[in-house]
């Protein structure tokens, strides 16, 4: 997991970050789903970590809508 940056993400194309969000979520849904099942996580920070990193794009492309 790398950690992306609001300048990061500011200057990637729509179609990166889209793609990079599809990825954020899909790996996001992984670990909520070794939580749920009761594994112990090797990283514990890792969920608010992408939660954080899928919001951090999230708000770049809503400041670029407006």
């Amino acid at each position: 997991m790398t950690l992306v940056k609001a300048k990061d993400v500011r200057s990637m194309r729509k179609e990166e970050r889209e793609q990079k969000l599809k990825q954020l979520r899909d790996e996001l849904m992984n670990e909520r789903g070794l939580s749920a099942m009761g594994g112990a996580p090797a990283d514990p920070g890792k969920i608010r970590a992408l939660r954080k990193q899928i919001a951090r794009i999230l708000t770049v492309e809503r400041e670029e809508e407006s």
